[in-house]
């Protein structure tokens, strides 16, 4: 999220049509230009990686190492992924989510990850495992990252383990909102932000968890990753604070990870597919504390789109 970054716990790669470089010959080390894997090959496996050897490749390079049978990956696809991430001159990892036994989530183009991830993923097949080598440029360049060395070509095995499309907007059954001193969400479904409309009356001291439509989707658990619109304002004037419509891009939110207990809490046990008015009191926001401007005591106003679940 923009304004609300501090939510989630952001993993690495969070931070921040394919060409083909040249083959390049094997050895013991190395296969179709990228280090070979030296153990591990299969889909599902932890995988180690060989240090690289020569010359890394100038452009994004993509070997499918085992293809899956399923669907291909486009762009605003919400994709569930392991993998294992390695500098070109290193044989040690720097990140890997099969030590963690927690998968990754992203939404291809989105801009959530190193834009090597984003073109090298799309256009693969769900149960496909592929190895991705990425120049500078597509990943963390010359400012580098932690670990990453500044200008490091990086080497990633990735396994896709799901890819979900993601619809435009809520759908679902309007459900009346005639609590006079409750916002009023628009029920538009164009894919449009929906309007909200705070009243002039004293905030909720409770937290409000309430459909604006309702859908026929899953009940979403607390251990869900989701994949939201949403529109939040200051109950005090309305303003608007944060918006992924303003970006144009969803957002992703492993619940386990949100820590904003009112935004948490308001989305599970509601349906996939609706949209939610949420309203956190300051015991359910950020309490006594100023957040990136938004002042202490403050009750912010939601309004969520749950587009899909992991």
């Amino acid at each position: 999220m923009r304004r609300l970054a501090g939510l989630l716990v952001v993993p690495l790669l969070l931070l921040s049509a394919v060409a083909c470089g040249d083959e390049g010959s094997d050895s013991a080390s190395m296969k179709n230009g990228l280090p070979a894997i030296t153990a591990g090959e299969k889909f599902g496996e932890k995988p180690t990686l060989a240090k690289g050897e020569g010359d890394p490749p100038k452009e994004l390079k993509v070997n499918v190492i085992s293809e899956g049978d399923g669907a291909v990956t486009k762009k605003g696809d919400a994709v569930q992924v392991n993998y294992y991430g390695q500098a070109w001159d290193s044989d040690k990892p720097f990140d890997n989510s099969f030590d963690r036994k927690q998968p990754f989530d992203l939404t291809l183009g989105a801009g959530q990850v190193i834009k090597g991830w984003d073109q090298g993923l799309e256009g693969q097949k769900v149960g496909s495992r592929v190895e991705i080598g990425i120049p500078p440029e597509l990943g963390y360049g010359a400012q580098g990252q932690g670990d990453i060395k500044p200008n490091a070509t990086l080497v990633f095995v990735v396994d896709i383990l799901k890819a979900t499309t993601i619809p435009k907007s809520a759908t679902g059954t309007p459900v009346a909102q005639d609590n006079i001193d409750l916002p009023k969400v628009g029920t538009n479904t164009d894919g449009k932000a929906p309007t909200v409309t705070v009243p002039k009356t004293d905030p909720p001291a409770k937290l409000v968890s309430s459909y604006v439509l309702e859908s026929k989707g899953e009940v979403v658990k607390a251990t869900d990753t989701v994949v939201v619109n949403y529109v939040a304002t200051l109950w005090k004037d309305g303003k608007k604070f944060d918006s992924t419509y303003d970006t144009g891009k969803t957002a992703n939110f492993p619940l386990a990870q949100v820590t904003l207990k009112g935004l948490k809490d308001g989305i599970v046990g509601k349906k996939v597919g609706s949209r939610v008015l949420i309203v956190a009191p300051p015991a359910d926001a950020f309490g006594d504390k100023e957040q990136q401007g938004i002042p202490k005591n403050s009750t912010l106003v939601f309004a969520v789109d749950i587009l899909a679940k992991m």
